[in-house]
């Protein structure tokens, strides 16, 4: 909901005229709420340190104790919230792990440090190392993420990249360009863009709350929904906004937001299987008093834990713990295979468990194995016919788990949305602009556009910071290998069984995973790994008896493309150095004249030619039999492509060998060209035709 209506929401609260609120899990109310007396929770909070956090919004008064109620969903849900209520009551957290050299937070901080005076790199470097979390940063970590601010990257491939930074190399000093001020005060934060819709009352009218995107998608005008306690009637739907008028009294729907969970930590996790293991030993007369005696519990709730635990031992004859992994087989209601991996450790155990299995599970078959987990365990789905992987497919080496992982990886849904995240984090991809904000699909477009760019550069600082965010924060590798390698010294057993049904605890993994695949295609495109199929557009196009491109296309439209392209015209003109050197990143080699005519200041392209040279971002060198200007970074590129000879003093990343130099130019010549024929490039950079051919 908005400010102004949470305000009121709160002060109703405070006065009594409320008795009771429904807010979102977090809860996020404000520390002076006042005399809150109780919490209840629908559902376990996941952590002992969320549900203190969510619990402690009570007595906030010198003295008072916090008094909340947890109502589990299932069984399932009992066990945890069980074990979580213990911990609570005994302070047992888990452990705080600072997230350790984030470069995507580093990128933007230094990107407004920049904003506020000229810094030298030493500087910077200094600084920085004296937060915790950037304690070990290398010098050579914190230089990538300055050369990705300031346009190092092959102009060729990274062209459309706005540089925030101008690096002065004869001074070793970055500065900041034109636009970085704004781009930084507007896109502050590290909380990712979920895609939320501002809902207004009327077109330019006060904000009522904000919409998940696909819930949006869901919604049609003239729908009505519930938001703020209130009733809304959906007049129209915008690019990045929701309009509605007062319906009071209409029936509506209830609003949803979807998000994905932290997952269970490791800790709690063990501290669950430890609970199970002793529950499961206990004979039957004794586990209600003793659960009771463990967790503030009521007698159902007790009985019905005990009855649960019961079950579980006698479907499968061990019940998960920390010291029994039990994989379950048993036959789905088509008669296919389900595998279920049930241990207490939690998602971020499962994860990249899942995700090993998956690669060895498709290495074997040769096709594409479903996979899914949750914090009680892994669930696989094998056709009737196919052979079982065995007990070894099931478990890993602990030796070469990370390494199956890591190759896995880039071709998730998560590394995508996380690439995203930290593109935008590290305002490569600003999410805002002066123009307002950008809808998330057009931002999951240009993310997964700039991903299929930078997987051919394994040093982007983006990518290696993915890398760490899915290995380090999300996934828990460390916990994974741990106990992998318990089960190779057999201090965790592996219990198999087949069952004729799924068992009490599989019953959870079993309804989670249909959850998953009943929804599988309301995923975003841009973040699904996409199966081209290939085939013979000639034969199609002659089939569908389709008219040749060139006769569809309007002359006079094409010079204006190309005039577009080319950057001719005021508006499109460069209008200062920092304008210049993105010029010549985009377009290439131009020659003096050349560049003169994409000016809004012809009369001072020589003054800014002078200073790109002085500050080694620009260079001069001969191009078919011509002197031209290149942006300095794009030095070794003709050098290998051309033979062109840079100018000396250029940093050695600058004249680095590089990977398909004249596929480059020629690529970066489609990109700024309408249709041409071959002899056009080759005439441009002085070469035969047949070596553009």
């Amino acid at each position: 909901v908005s400010l102004e209506q949470r305000g009121e929401i709160e002060e109703a609260l405070k006065r009594g005229d409320l008795k009771a609120i429904v807010a979102t899990s977090s809860l996020e109310l404000g520390v002076d709420m006042g005399a809150v007396d109780q919490v209840l929770l629908v559902e376990s909070p996941g952590s002992v340190a969320r549900g203190l956090q969510r619990v402690g919004r009570a007595g906030h008064r010198v003295g008072e104790a916090s008094r909340g109620l947890i109502f589990p969903k299932f069984r399932g849900d009992l066990l945890e919230c069980t074990v979580i209520a213990a911990r609570m009551l005994k302070g047992e957290l888990e452990p705080l792990r600072m997230p350790r050299n984030a470069l995507d937070c580093l990128a933007q901080q230094v990107t407004a440090h920049c904003v506020s005076a000229d810094r030298t790199v030493d500087a910077l470097h200094a600084l920085v190392t004296r937060a915790g979390p950037y304690r070990t940063l290398s010098r050579a970590a914190l230089e990538s993420v300055l050369d990705m601010l300031s346009g190092r990257y092959p102009s060729s491939d990274f062209a459309e990249l706005r540089p925030l930074l101008a690096w002065d190399r004869a001074t070793d000093t970055l500065s900041a360009r034109r636009g970085a001020a704004m781009v930084t005060r507007l896109n502050a934060g590290t909380i990712p863009d979920r895609g939320n819709y501002g809902v207004h009352l009327g077109a330019e009218g006060p904000r009522v709350g904000e919409l998940d995107e696909e819930m949006v998608f869901e919604t049609k005008a003239g729908d009505c929904i519930l938001l703020g306690a209130s009733s809304w009637r959906v007049e129209e739907i915008t690019r990045d906004r929701v309009v509605v008028s007062p319906a009071p009294g209409e029936p509506g729907r209830l609003p949803f937001w979807r998000g994905d969970g932290p997952g269970r930590p490791l800790e709690l996790g063990q501290a669950l299987g430890a609970f199970c293991r002793q529950l499961a030993d206990l004979a039957p007369d004794e586990a209600d008093a003793w659960i009771r005696a463990q967790a503030p519990l009521d007698p159902l709730a007790a009985r019905n834990l005990a009855t649960y635990i019961a079950e579980q031992r006698e479907a499968t004859g061990q019940v998960p713990s920390d010291r029994t992994i039990v994989v379950e087989r048993f036959r789905d209601e088509l008669g296919d295979w389900r595998i279920c991996l049930m241990t207490p450790f939690g998602a971020r155990i499962h994860a990249p468990w899942a995700m090993a299995l998956q690669r060895r599970l498709v290495e074997r078959e040769g096709f594409e194995v479903q996979v899914m987990y949750t914090d009680d365990g892994i669930v696989l789905r094998m056709a009737d016919g196919e052979e079982l992987p065995s007990l070894t497919d099931l478990l890993p080496d602990p030796d070469e788990v990370e390494d199956q992982v890591t190759s896995q990886l880039a071709e998730t849904a998560l590394f995508a949305s996380l690439f995203r995240e930290n593109a935008a984090r590290s305002l490569l991809m600003p999410r805002k602009s002066a123009k307002g904000r950008q809808p998330l699909w057009a931002q999951r477009q240009r993310a997964q556009t700039l991903l299929a760019t930078v997987r051919r550069y394994p040093a982007f600082p983006m990518v290696i910071e993915t890398y760490r965010q899915a290995l380090g924060d999300v996934f828990d590798l460390v916990g994974l290998k741990a106990i992998l390698a318990q089960v190779r010294s057999r201090a965790i057993r592996v219990h198999e069984v087949e069952t004729r049904s799924a068992s009490p605890f599989a019953r959870s993994l079993v309804l989670a995973y249909v959850a998953a695949y009943l929804y599988e295609q309301d995923a975003p495109l841009a973040e699904r790994r996409a199966q081209a199929l290939t085939l013979d557009r000639g034969l199609l196009a002659e089939l569908l008896g389709q008219a040749e491109l060139r006769e569809l296309i309007d002359p006079a439209v094409l010079d204006e493309l190309e005039s577009e392209l080319q950057h001719v015209g005021e508006d499109r003109g460069a209008r200062d150095s920092d304008g210049l050197h993105d010029l010549l990143r985009r377009l290439g080699d131009l020659t003096e004249g050349e560049i003169a005519a994409r000016s809004v200041a012809p009369g001072s392209v020589g003054d800014w030619l002078a200073t790109l040279e002085r500050q080694r971002r620009a260079a001069r060198i001969r191009v078919a039999g011509e002197s031209r200007w290149i942006a300095a970074e794009d030095a070794g590129l003709y050098r290998d492509a051309l033979g062109a000879v840079p100018p000396p003093g250029l940093p050695d990343s600058f004249i680095a060998p590089t990977e398909a130099p004249l596929e480059q130019l020629l690529r970066r010549y489609a990109r700024t060209h309408g249709p041409f024929l071959s002899r056009e490039p080759a005439v441009r950079l002085g070469l035969r035709p047949a070596q553009v051919e």
